[in-house]
């Protein structure tokens, strides 16, 4: 049986992708800091681990010997990013050296999927670096891209859009459904503040996400690096409205700049699309399927 090791795993898309893995049969060890009691899908066994410490991770990698390794753990909050910089370095930065040698040194044939960000910045282009989040982001590629090259470990770098979808997430998305859940309970008032409806985002489900990393973890070039997204750029004004039709909330939207306007280019996917991958959710049901878990979070407290 295919040994999967999944970091992160008690976090948004951590916990789709050990669902996902284990249903498909992979013997999935879920690394995380805390045990999660949501991490009991069969086939799973939970790893505690502080990926910021390398004894601990070199003694994970001996104990697991993954032949994939689904690397999603580490800080994604710019906020945070902001007021901590060295602790964005050591989570997103140092985790990832640290597995790295640990593989270099144990397993050396386990496949690596490296989750980076959209948000990465150019490193020929300084003038582009707009946050220690990015600069993190961007080291942790850097330094995949030279394992991959000096020690010619099987690495590949997934860079996902804007994830969205049931589950608790810091998201645009699921920060309004989550609002909006709380004016259907009646514990907000019925207002969805907006910086601007004119800002674009690239927003992908995340069980298609997981789909494109078990994707190029079979099939993908090691390496390489791949983009997730839909390719459709939807406006936050978008997002807003199409809750809105589901909502049982008669909320009004306040747009606190009407005159600002963000619309980044469009990211195609074609070299993840080329093996084979296409979106499944539509964005309209991501977004329900995001307000109901909100609903049902709401219910159950």
């Amino acid at each position: 049986m295919t040994r999967m090791m999944i970091t992160g795993a008690s976090g948004f898309t951590g916990l789709h992708a050990c669902r996902h893995f284990s249903e498909k049969g992979y013997l999935v060890s879920a690394v995380c800091r805390k045990r999660n009691p949501a991490l009991s899908f069969s086939g799973t066994s939970s790893e505690i681990a502080d990926l910021t410490n390398q004894q601990e991770v070199e003694a994970l990698i001996s104990r697991v010997q993954p032949d994939y390794l689904l690397h999603l753990a580490g800080q994604n909050h710019v906020g945070i990013s902001w007021e901590d910089p060295v602790g964005a370095l050591e989570a997103n930065l140092m985790s990832t050296v640290y597995l790295l040698e640990a593989l270099r040194k144990k397993q050396q044939h386990c496949k690596v999927i490296i989750a980076g960000s959209a948000l990465q910045y150019d490193p020929a282009n300084l003038s582009s670096l707009s946050h220690p989040y990015s600069f993190s982001k961007t080291l942790q590629s850097i330094a995949a891209q030279s394992w991959h090259k000096l020690y010619h470990l099987p690495v590949i770098i997934a860079k996902p859009s804007n994830l969205i979808g049931p589950g608790k997430s810091s998201g645009v998305c699921a920060v309004f459904s989550r609002y909006i859940a709380e004016m259907e309970c009646g514990g907000r008032d019925k207002q969805l503040e907006l910086s601007s409806r004119s800002v674009y985002r690239d927003f992908v489900d995340v069980r298609d996400a997981v789909h494109a990393y078990e994707i190029l973890l079979t099939s993908g070039t090691s390496g390489e690096t791949y983009d997730i997204a839909s390719g459709i750029m939807r406006s936050l004004g978008e997002a807003a409205d199409a809750l809105r039709k589901h909502s049982k909330a008669d909320f009004h939207v306040l747009e606190k700049n009407s005159n600002y306007v963000e619309k980044p280019e469009a990211i195609t996917s074609e070299r993840l699309r080329d093996l084979g991958w296409e979106p499944t959710y539509s964005f309209e049901t991501s977004l329900y399927d995001t307000l109901q878990f909100w609903r049902e979070e709401g219910c159950a407290q």
